[in-house]
């Protein structure tokens, strides 16, 4: 039997050799100890890929062929959300959504449990569907399809849920202090094309020993890390909009670069223990999982079993070469809301652009020098621009030409250029153009992605004179 695990890269293909500090794949509940009060009851959670219609994952008998028809497979989603629907219904109003209430509670105690759970909700949407709230049929859908349209077993995760994040107190941990030790390992940035909120991972944090050593070598401090882990995951479902037509997923991008190949043991098991809680209480709600940068003992160091995972769960993770990383991410990222540090154009606290300033592209056949210009008539203006080359390995020039051909163009910039987004900005005395020259070297086609502004500003030295 072949246990070496599987994943897509960025063109689509199988690529083996994941490692067990991304342990997305192993469905195994017995390794979580931790903030589960459900622990041992249930099967093994599997994670399903949320961009997948929902009739794949039905088997509807159908006359003829055999094939259903569209509309025989509607009619059975929505027979099952039905069902689903109303058995969630009777657990509220029963009040043993939450389990059986306790035997030895007063008869006004029951009473009062019984109506906070008739106002009991998740993710900010009431659950109790006579409410008629838009987003409930969104919800109670994703806890249906992640368990194959199987009421059952949907009302049991959904049960398992709600019982984890009681115990847990999940629904106010965005309002806890969890220090500041983390804040380098994730951050949310923006929004991916489909208006999804993208979460960073950033795993080179941990290269710090100190830090390491904080966050894995006291049991406490394990456990302070998961939740911090949980509450970035809040954060980002904050900000979806749970409605039929709305966004109510988020993209995960786990940046690899740097990470400590020795010393992984503790990050590996935290790491493992947290995603196998966002699979079991947070159902269809990661859209993608995109891994870039990952070193080369990251596909020859370890394997991992697959044996749960389905072809349509595989589609789920997205494997970026590091020559690469930027072309993948910029398939699902718009360059103004990708961060520089990933070859985008969004910084942050930025003064000069925001993301709605357009982006402009310019692609560069092999072996070519291309040219941008921004021609500038007005007179008291700074010009500002950004230029990134996806992949670099270029010659780069700046320089300003005036119209007045017995002027001096003035050379702004003339170097080879690798890395992040460059920034410049140049004062216009006089009317002329900024001219951008790309010299492409190489026999690849690049790619060039740019923006410009021009604000009205007071040069200094009249400020000073």
């Amino acid at each position: 039997m072949n246990y070496t695990d599987e994943c897509n890269d960025e063109n689509g293909n199988i690529v083996v050799g994941v490692p067990l500090v991304f342990n997305f794949f192993e469905n195994n509940d017995t390794s979580l100890k931790v903030h589960d009060p459900l622990h041992g009851k249930g099967r093994p959670q599997e994670d399903h890929d949320c961009d997948q219609e929902d009739h794949d994952d039905l088997e509807v008998t159908a006359s003829g062929d055999g094939t259903p028809s569209p509309a025989e497979i509607k009619l059975k989603i929505k027979k099952l959300l039905l069902e689903f629907r109303c058995k969630v219904e009777d657990a509220i109003l029963g009040n043993y959504l939450l389990g059986e209430p306790d035997e030895n509670l007063a008869p006004e105690d029951i009473a009062v449990a019984r109506e906070q759970l008739r106002e009991i909700t998740l993710w900010g949407v009431p659950l109790l569907p006579s409410k008629a709230h838009e987003g409930t049929d969104v919800v109670l859908r994703k806890f249906l399809k992640v368990r194959d349209f199987k009421v059952d077993d949907a009302f049991d995760m959904l049960q398992k849920t709600l019982i984890w994040r009681r115990e847990n107190n999940i629904d106010h941990i965005i309002d806890e202090d969890l220090g500041s030790e983390f804040g380098n390992a994730g951050f949310l940035c923006s929004r991916d094309r489909e208006g999804r909120p993208v979460c960073y991972h950033v795993c080179g944090a941990f290269k710090d020993r100190h830090l390491y050593k904080n966050t894995f070598g006291i049991h406490h401090k394990g456990d302070k890390f998961l939740r911090w882990r949980i509450q970035i995951m809040e954060k980002a479902i904050n900000k979806l909009c749970f409605r039929e037509g709305g966004v109510d997923s988020i993209i995960q991008v786990f940046d690899l670069k740097n990470t400590p190949m020795q010393r992984t043991k503790e990050l590996n098991s935290l790491g493992k223990k947290a995603l196998i809680m966002f699979q079991n209480y947070y159902p269809e709600l990661i859209h993608k999982n995109i891994i870039v940068y990952a070193p080369f003992w990251f596909y020859t160091s370890r394997v991992l079993f697959s044996r749960f995972m389905n072809q349509r769960n595989k589609k789920k993770f997205v494997l970026a070469r590091p020559h690469r990383a930027t072309q993948t991410l910029l398939k699902f990222i718009a360059p103004e809301h990708l961060p520089c540090e990933y070859g985008g154009l969004r910084r942050n606290n930025d003064e000069d652009f925001s993301p709605s300033d357009k982006v402009l592209e310019l692609k560069i056949k092999g072996s070519t020098v291309s040219k941008v210009e921004f021609p500038v008539k007005e007179l008291g203006v700074t010009i500002t621009w950004d230029v990134t080359v996806v992949g670099w390995d270029v010659s780069y020039k700046e320089e300003f030409i005036p119209d007045d051909e017995g002027s001096y163009s003035v050379l702004l910039q003339n170097q080879s250029v690798v890395g992040s987004s460059t920034r410049n900005s140049f004062y216009i005395s006089e009317p002329g153009k900024i001219v951008i020259t790309v010299e492409n070297g190489t026999y690849k086609k690049k790619k060039m992605l740019y923006r410009s502004k021009a604000r009205t500003t007071v040069p200094m030295f009249i400020l000073l004179s």
